[in-house]
C-alpha cells in the first residue's frame, strides 16, 4: 500500500493545527491511492505515560502546575511499577514510578536535543495564550526550557519535576467555544 504524504507536512498544515480539523482524513478518504483507510474506525486521544522518579512528587506537580487528580492508582506487578492515572477534565496523564529505572538523560531534557532520539518526544497541550500562561508558569516556579514566539505561532517546552517535556502550543481557537 502507498501512503501519500506531502514531502512537508508543515508547508501544508502549519506545525500548530486545530486536532479539530478533519481535513486530513477528508483528504486521505478523497484521494484514490488511498482509498482502502476509508473503513478506519474512530480513535479519540486517551493519555499520555511518563516515567517518573517519585510517584507521590509528579502527581503533587501535576495537579499543583497543571490542575490534573488522581483518577485511579495501582500497581503493574509484571514491571513492576506503581502507577497513577491523572485527569484534568478528557485529558490523561500516566505516571509510572519504576523502581531502579534509568534517569532521564540530559539530552532528552532539550527539546532540540530530544528530537535526535527516536521513540516519545514530549506531551503537548492547546492553550489560549501563550505570555498567561509564561507568567502562570513562571508564577508557579516552573523549570521553562524557552517560549517561543514564531510567525506561524507560539509555544513553550517546560520541564516537569521529573525533567519530562511539556510543550503548551498557543490555539485560541480551540478555546472559542469555551
Amino acid at each position: 500500500m502507498t501512503h501519500h504524504r506531502p514531502p512537508d507536512w508543515r508547508a501544508v498544515r502549519g506545525p500548530f493545527y486545530d486536532p479539530r480539523d478533519v481535513s486530513a482524513a477528508t483528504d486521505r478518504v478523497n484521494d484514490p491511492v488511498n482509498a482502502s483507510t476509508t473503513a478506519l474506525p474512530p480513535i479519540r486521544f486517551h493519555h499520555g505515560g511518563l516515567s517518573v522518579p517519585d510517584l507521590d512528587a509528579s502527581i503533587t506537580w501535576w495537579h499543583d502546575v497543571l490542575g490534573f487528580d488522581v483518577e485511579a492508582r495501582f500497581p503493574i506487578p509484571q514491571i513492576p511499577a506503581e502507577v497513577a492515572m491523572i485527569r484534568r477534565g478528557e485529558l490523561r496523564m500516566e505516571l509510572f514510578a519504576v523502581p531502579g529505572a534509568a534517569a532521564l538523560p540530559a539530552e532528552r531534557r532539550v527539546p532540540n536535543q530530544d528530537v535526535k532520539t527516536h521513540g516519545n518526544k514530549h506531551v503537548a497541550f492547546a492553550i489560549p495564550d501563550v505570555d498567561a500562561m509564561e507568567t502562570d508558569l513562571r508564577r508557579r516556579g516552573v523549570d521553562i526550557v524557552f517560549v517561543g514566539r514564531f510567525p506561524w505561532g507560539a509555544n513553550i517546552f517546560a520541564r516537569d519535576n521529573a525533567g519530562n517535556l511539556v510543550e503548551f502550543v498557543q490555539q485560541p481557537e480551540m478555546f472559542a467555544d469555551a
